[in-house]
C-alpha cells in the first residue's frame, strides 16, 4: 500500500500508546511528513498531492509526538491553517472552503498544538461551534444539517 499521513499518524500513536517509541524510525518518518509540506505551509496526504487541512493536522500531531515540529516551517503551517478560518467562525478544508466540525476541529488542534490558537479568531470560532447545537441537543457539521453523534465530539472537542 502506498504511504499516507493519516496511517502514518495511526502507527505513531499506536506505537506511543505500546510504549514502543524506540522502534519507531523517527527521522524515516520526519522525512516523510516533511516531504508532505508544499511551499504555502500546507500539507499533503501522500504523494497524489491532495491537499486538506486534515492533512495539516497529522502532520503536526505526528511531529509533536516525535518532538519533532522542528522539521517543518511552522509559522507557515500556521499561516496556513489560519487561512482556512472562514468570515462565519469556522474552518474549512482549504482555504475559501466550506467550514465543517471535523475540520475544524483539526484546524484548532493544529493551532493549539503548535501553540498558535490564540491567532484564530476566537470570538467568531465560539459562535461558528455554538451555532452547531440544534433544537435536540445534538450537534451537526455544518448549518442547516441534521445533528449527528459524530458531531457531538468535533465541536466539543474543539
Amino acid at each position: 500500500h502506498d504511504v499516507h499521513i493519516l496511517y502514518t499518524l495511526s502507527a505513531v500513536q499506536v506505537m506511543i500508546l505500546l510504549q514502543k517509541r524506540s522502534e519507531i524510525d523517527v527521522e524515516r518518518i520526519v522525512g516523510f511528513v516533511k516531504s508532505l509540506q508544499n511551499d504555502d505551509g500546507s500539507f499533503c496526504g501522500d504523494k497524489w498531492g491532495e491537499v486538506d487541512t486534515r492533512f495539516s493536522f497529522c502532520a503536526i500531531a505526528c511531529l509533536s509526538l516525535l518532538n519533532r515540529l522542528d522539521a517543518i516551517d511552522v509559522n507557515k503551517a500556521v499561516e496556513y491553517i489560519l487561512s482556512c478560518q472562514n468570515i462565519d467562525g469556522g474552518f474549512g478544508s482549504r482555504t475559501n472552503a466550506e467550514s465543517h466540525a471535523g475540520l475544524t476541529y483539526c484546524c484548532v488542534g493544529s493551532l493549539a498544538v503548535t501553540k498558535s490558537l490564540h491567532l484564530a479568531d476566537l470570538e467568531q470560532l465560539s459562535w461558528w461551534l455554538s451555532e452547531r447545537q440544534c433544537e435536540s441537543g445534538g450537534f451537526n457539521g455544518r448549518p442547516e444539517k441534521m445533528p449527528d453523534v459524530c458531531y457531538s465530539w468535533w465541536v466539543l472537542a474543539s
